[in-house]
C-alpha cells in the first residue's frame, strides 16, 4: 500500500465518529416527528367535558357480530350494543379492528379499553379481566365438511385436526377434547379449510355457524353435532384496573335489558332473544348473500386503495427514508476502526436478521409498553419496519462503500480533500449507484412487509382485503386484486429505478 493510501484512510477513518453524531441527529429528529403523534389517553373526557372516550377493541371481520357493511361501514350485534351501552353510560367511542388474536394484546397493554368481540366468559379469562354482564348466550357447534360423517361429538374430535382462532374459547374447548389445533385467524377462513380437506373439523358459536352457512350458500360445509356441554356466555372485556367502567356497563345493560333494547337489536339480527338463555331458535338471513363477485370487487376496490393511501404507501415511505438513516449510521459504525462502534453494529445486524419482522413488530408495540415506552400504531409499525430495512440496508451501503476503488481516496486526498469531503464528494456518490438495485429490491420487499401491519392495528391494504372477504368469502378475486394493487405499486417503483441509476451513473469513475 501507498504512502498516500496509509494516510488517507486512518484520516477517513478519524472523521467517522464526528459523522456518526450528525447522522444520530438526523435520525433522531425523523423518528420524534414520526413518533410525536401521541396515543389518546384511556377512556379521556372530551372537548366538552361531559363524554369519556373509550377505545373498544373488535374484529370487524365476524359477522354477524361485527363486521363492516360497504354502505353502513363498521355494524353488527355486538357494534349495536356497545354503541347502545356507550349512549347509556356517557361514553364517547374509537372503534380499533385488529384480528381477534391480536385483541387481548391490544387490551393488555393499554391499545383499547373494552372488548366487544363475542368474548366467551371461561376461567383462564375471568382470572386475568373484567367481564360485564353476558349480553349473549349461545351454544357450541361442531363442523365438518359435508361429506364427513365421522365426527358428530366433542369426542369424535380426539386425535383430529381442528382450526380455530388461537385465543377464542372454542381452541381450548377443542384441546380438551383431545383435538390437535391448528391457528387461524376467523371461521371463514377455517370453513375454506375444511371444504379443502386441510382440518378436519371446528368447533365454534352456532350463531356465527349459521350466518356464514345463510351467507355464502354453501353446502361444502355442515353442523355436524352439539358441542355438549358447552353453552356460552359473551360479555364485554375489560382490563382489571377498570372496575369502573365494568360498572357502567353493567347498569348500561341492566337498563338495555329492562327497556327491551337488547331484545330489539337481537331480534334484528337472529329472529331471536339471544341476550338471555332460551331466547327461541336463532334465525340468520346473512349478511351478503344478494351480492355477486363484481359487486364484491367494485365494493372492495376502493377501501383497498384507501387502505394503499393511508397506510401501506405513508408506512414504506417514513420506513424506507428511517431505514437507510439507520443503515448508513450502522454501516459506517461497522467500518470505524473502533471496536466499541463496530461490536454494537454488528450485533444489531444480527440480531435484526436472525429474528423474523412479525416477532419485531410485536415487541416493538406490545412489549415496550410494559417498560413505559408507549408508542401509537403507526408509528410503532413505521420504527419496527425502519429498524428491520436498517438491519438488511446497513450490509447493502457496507458493501457499497467498501467497493469504491481505494484509489478514488488517495486522489482525493492528493487534491486536498480531508476524510469527510472524500467521503461526501467522492465515495458515496460511487456508493450510491452501487447500493441503488440491491436497495430497491428491500424498498420492494418492505411495500409488501407492511402488510404485516395490520397485527399492530394499523389498517393498510391487505387488512381492507381480508375484512371484505370476511364478509363477502371471494377469497380468489378479492386477494387476487390486493396482489394487483402490491404489483401496480412495486412496478412504479421499478420504473424510477432505471432514471435514478442513470443519474447516479454520471458520478461514476
Amino acid at each position: 500500500m501507498s504512502a498516500v493510501s496509509r494516510h488517507a484512510r486512518p484520516h477517513r477513518s478519524r472523521r467517522a465518529p464526528a459523522l456518526l453524531a450528525v447522522l444520530l441527529g438526523a435520525m433522531l429528529a425523523a423518528l420524534t416527528a414520526v413518533l410525536g403523534v401521541g396515543t389518546a389517553p384511556a377512556h379521556a373526557a372530551d372537548e366538552g367535558g361531559d363524554l369519556v372516550v373509550v377505545r373498544v377493541g373488535t374484529e370487524g371481520t365476524y359477522p354477524p357480530f361485527t363486521y363492516v357493511d360497504p354502505d353502513d361501514g363498521l355494524t353488527g350485534y355486538d357494534v349495536e350494543v356497545i354503541e347502545a351501552v356507550a349512549d347509556r353510560a356517557g361514553w364517547e367511542l374509537e372503534f380499533v379492528r385488529a384480528q381477534f388474536d391480536a385483541l387481548f394484546p391490544a387490551l393488555d397493554s393499554g391499545r383499547v379499553d373494552v372488548l366487544a368481540n363475542q368474548v366467551t366468559i371461561n376461567p383462564e379469562r375471568r382470572a386475568r379481566y373484567l367481564f360485564s354482564t353476558p349480553y349473549t348466550f349461545s351454544r357450541g357447534v361442531i363442523v365438518t365438511a359435508a361429506d364427513n360423517d365421522d365426527i358428530t361429538s366433542l369426542e369424535d374430535l380426539r386425535g383430529r385436526t381442528v382450526a380455530q382462532s388461537e385465543t377464542s374459547n372454542w381452541a381450548q374447548v377443542a384441546r380438551d377434547a383431545g383435538a390437535n389445533v391448528e391457528s387461524v385467524e376467523g371461521f371463514a377462513q377455517t370453513a375454506e379449510l375444511l371444504v379443502q380437506g386441510r382440518v378436519d373439523a371446528t368447533v365454534n358459536d352456532n350463531i356465527a355457524v349459521l350466518d356464514y352457512l345463510a351467507s355464502s350458500g354453501t353446502d361444502k360445509i355442515k353442523i355436524a353435532g352439539d358441542a355438549e356441554g358447552e353453552e356460552g356466555r359473551q360479555a364485554l372485556v375489560f382490563r382489571r384496573d377498570e372496575a369502573e367502567l365494568r360498572d357502567q356497563a353493567d347498569r348500561a345493560i341492566a337498563e338495555l335489558r329492562a327497556d327491551g333494547t337488547l331484545e330489539e337489536i337481537s331480534e334484528k339480527y337472529f329472529g331471536a332473544d339471544v341476550s338471555v338463555a332460551d331466547g327461541g331458535e336463532v334465525d340468520v338471513a346473512g349478511s351478503d348473500a344478494d351480492r355477486g363477485s363484481l359487486e364484491v370487487l367494485q365494493d372492495a376496490a376502493w377501501p383497498m386503495l384507501r387502505g394503499a393511501l393511508v397506510g401501506t404507501i405513508p408506512l414504506t415511505a417514513v420506513s424506507f427514508v428511517g431505514g437507510l438513516l439507520i443503515a448508513l449510521l450502522v454501516a459506517l459504525a461497522r467500518m470505524s476502526p473502533s471496536r466499541l462502534l463496530r461490536a454494537p453494529a454488528r450485533f444489531y445486524v444480527s440480531l435484526i436478521r436472525g429474528t423474523p419482522l412479525l416477532v419485531q413488530l410485536f415487541i416493538v408495540f406490545y412489549g415496550l409498553p410494559q417498560v413505559g415506552v408507549d408508542l401509537p400504531s403507526f408509528a410503532a409499525a413505521c420504527l419496527a419496519l425502519s429498524l428491520n430495512v436498517g438491519g438488511y440496508a446497513a450490509e447493502i451501503i457496507r458493501a457499497s462503500v467498501l467497493s469504491v476503488p481505494t484509489g478514488q481516496v488517495e486522489a482525493a486526498a492528493t487534491v486536498g480533500l480531508d476524510g469527510w469531503a472524500a467521503m461526501r464528494r467522492i465515495v458515496l456518490p460511487q456508493a450510491a449507484r452501487i447500493a441503488v438495485p440491491p436497495l430497491s429490491n428491500t424498498l420492494l420487499s418492505l411495500v409488501k412487509d407492511t402488510s404485516l401491519a395490520a397485527v399492530v392495528l394499523v389498517t393498510e391494504l391487505f387488512r381492507e382485503a381480508q375484512v371484505a372477504a370476511a364478509l363477502s368469502t371471494e377469497y380468489l378475486p378479492l386477494y387476487c386484486l390486493a396482489a394487483l394493487y402490491y404489483w401496480v405499486l412495486c412496478y412504479l417503483i421499478t420504473l424510477a429505478q432505471e432514471p435514478l441509476e442513470r443519474r447516479l451513473g454520471r458520478y461514476v469513475a
